[in-house]
């Protein structure tokens, strides 16, 4: 009995080192500042589509298009929302353009990690993808058309997670702040984001 359990740690980081790869902040095409700074962002809406599958086992790396364990059980497509809703509005506040403009997220991947992963694994990635488009908000003219965003970012586990819980920064917290700065890169009023990097994931 007392070996069963480093047997199954041991398992588990072998499906981890299976499961590492390459993970990105990207975007194709990103839309001139010179015409970002005409915008105003007036509203941002999130949709989860109903067909991405939604998991919360507490596994390593759990099959699904939705994980997220960074808040109490709950809605977690409601959750998911928020967080890309509460992420892109703050990344787009400094536009102040005279033309009032909508912004939408399609959620794509939204795989945060799990508390096995925080304790037990050797690294991990917050998995997140969308595509944006923006609205001329008074007319509904499309100003840019589907753009697929990967904002990955790698997870805090073990003693970083330790040194963020001490620090109070939440998962969630951290996840906001990301996108909000990918999104200021994307539009070209911030620190272009883009970068890529191997951790261990699903």
């Amino acid at each position: 009995m007392g070996y069963q359990r480093p047997i199954a740690v041991a398992l588990a980081l072998m499906l981890l080192a299976g499961c590492a790869g390459s993970w990105e902040v990207a975007y194709d095409d990103p839309p001139s500042p010179n015409e970002t700074r005409e915008w105003r962002v007036v509203d941002v809406v999130t949709v989860v589509p109903d067909s991405l599958s939604v998991s919360n086992d507490n596994t390593y790396a759990p099959m699904a298009d939705i994980v997220w364990h960074g808040e109490p059980f709950g809605d977690r497509r409601a959750q998911v929302a928020a967080i890309l809703d509460e992420g892109l509005t703050a990344g787009t506040r400094d536009l102040r353009g005279p033309r009032p403009v909508t912004m939408t997220a399609r959620v794509l991947t939204f795989h945060g990690v799990t508390p096995s992963a925080v304790a037990r694994a050797p690294a991990a990635v917050h998995n997140i993808r969308y595509v944006l488009r923006v609205f001329d908000a008074q007319t509904g003219e499309p100003l840019i058309e589907n753009q697929t965003i990967s904002a990955d970012l790698e997870a805090n586990v073990g003693t970083a997670a330790i040194a963020a819980a001490i620090n109070r920064e939440s998962q969630r917290q951290r996840v906001v702040a990301h996108i909000a700065a990918v999104t200021r890169g994307w539009l070209g009023i911030g620190p272009d984001q883009r970068r890529e990097f191997y951790s261990v994931g699903r």
